[in-house]
């Protein structure tokens, strides 16, 4: 999801857990981009009102007082197609009684994320009645972003709840505001929510993640199946990805893999008490059923469709801090270093990063020093760009042929990255004939 699946642990210092539940100084519009702790933004700090840093979760005030509100649990989203871990979905639950429009829970599943040490993108539920409101309702949100030292970019805010018709227009400008500041969009709830299909063509969003009910009754309810697959379909051609939660059993994980959804979560995948420090998670992929539809063009699917969420860090982070990144997660191939525009700049390969590091005088000469000096030029592609044309690009530099392909947009901003083995696995399956 372009999963835009798109497509996503503390290292220094964590952000206090301090639930944001009155009004904030902070500016709505002034936040960074999504990416781990002190070590992305050095102009990132907590504003001078904010509790100071914590270096241990037990030292961290919480936010909540204790019965009112659930510990949040970490969910993996894995890719399907190669079993990693490509960003962590907080299920921090809300207090007691809390406004239709109050983000704490979100707030709050976001300190937990910083304290668990999640390095990769988060996926957090934001009700629909706050995008509704405004700028204003998602004050504290913004602040919370900026004291914990996150992009943005790294979070994927889901929109949960009904959505009523007086309010679409609302929404829709709540939700360009929410793009314009960084953020990735989604919606929760798809196939049993009170929500239009054609909100989705207007809303454009980054992923939709599938009820929970919805999956839980396939593949046994041939007619919920179908209605399955016709949301993977419709998600497909507005250029979206697809997010199925809850799996528990091998025939639901079949079962989305056939239709194409290529990211999920669920007991199967992960125990129940998984942690994002805890590593990563082996998963057994069944093999993707080859599609049988004809198709007009053999040039491949758009690298869009293949989009997974980048690890970025600010073009001033210190090599240090992409050795950092890199040991959070086996699955992480390179970070992606951004100016302040979300522009790349630097491309650091885990491969050649990791052993140029590790080799005499590596870490001693290098560690606190800018990483672009050792980062490769990023090779970038629009999103619209086929996979077929994206192949040759890697493929013109015969020492970087297996590099993450730098997704950017219209405005050279980046969305993504794109593995050079999704690449040939689509390709490959291309037919030879129409």
């Amino acid at each position: 999801m372009s999963v835009p699946l798109p497509f996503a642990a503390p290292l220094a210092q964590t952000a206090p857990d301090t639930a944001a539940s009155g009004p904030s100084a902070a500016d709505p519009q002034v936040t960074g981009h999504a990416s781990p702790v002190p070590r992305y933004i050095s102009s990132a700090h907590p504003p001078a009102d904010a509790a100071p840093p914590v270096h241990n979760a037990s030292d961290a005030p919480s936010p909540v007082r204790p019965g009112h509100a659930p510990a949040p649990v970490f969910l993996p989203i894995v890719d399907l197609d190669t079993g990693g871990v490509v960003a962590v979905e907080v299920a921090a639950g809300d207090a007691a009684g809390p406004a239709p429009s109050d983000v704490s829970g979100t707030v709050r599943g976001l300190y937990a994320a910083s304290r668990a040490a999640a390095l990769l993108p988060l996926m957090l539920p934001i009700p629909a009645r706050a995008v509704i409101g405004g700028s204003g309702g998602l004050a504290p949100l913004h602040e919370a972003v900026r004291a914990s030292g996150r992009r943005p970019r790294e979070l994927i805010l889901v929109i949960e709840g009904d959505v009523p018709p007086a309010d679409r227009r609302a929404l829709l400008v709540g939700i360009d505001g929410l793009r314009a500041t960084g953020y990735l969009v989604a919606f929760g709830g798809i196939g049993s929510a009170h929500l239009p299909l054609d909100l989705l063509a207007d809303a454009s969003p980054y992923v939709i993640v599938l009820a929970r009910d919805l999956v839980d009754r396939v593949p046994r309810d041939p007619r919920r199946s179908a209605l399955a697959e016709s949301l993977v379909g419709v998600a497909r051609a507005l250029g979206t990805h697809v997010l199925a939660p809850g799996l528990r059993d091998e025939a639901q994980l079949a079962a989305a893999r056939g239709w194409g959804i290529r990211l999920a979560q669920g007991p199967l995948l992960a125990p129940i008490d998984w942690k994002p420090s805890g590593g990563r998670v082996q998963v057994h992929v069944p093999l993707p059923v080859p599609d049988t539809t004809p198709v007009t063009a053999l040039l491949g699917p758009r690298v869009q469709e293949l989009l997974l969420p980048a690890v970025t860090l600010s073009s001033d982070a210190t090599a240090e801090d992409v050795i950092a990144a890199f040991g959070s997660e086996p699955s992480i191939t390179s970070v992606i270093l951004v100016d302040e525009y979300q522009r790349p700049v630097g491309s650091a390969d885990r491969s050649r990063f990791l052993l140029f590091m590790a080799g005499a005088y590596g870490h001693a000469l290098h560690a606190k020093k800018p990483a672009r000096r050792l980062a490769d030029a990023t090779r970038t592609v629009p999103r619209t760009t086929p996979a077929i044309a994206a192949m040759q690009l890697a493929g013109r530099d015969a020492s970087r042929v297996y590099d993450d392909l730098v997704v950017v947009d219209e405005v050279g901003r980046c969305m993504g990255i794109v593995r050079v083995g999704d690449l040939i696995r689509n390709v490959a399956n291309l037919p030879t004939s129409r």
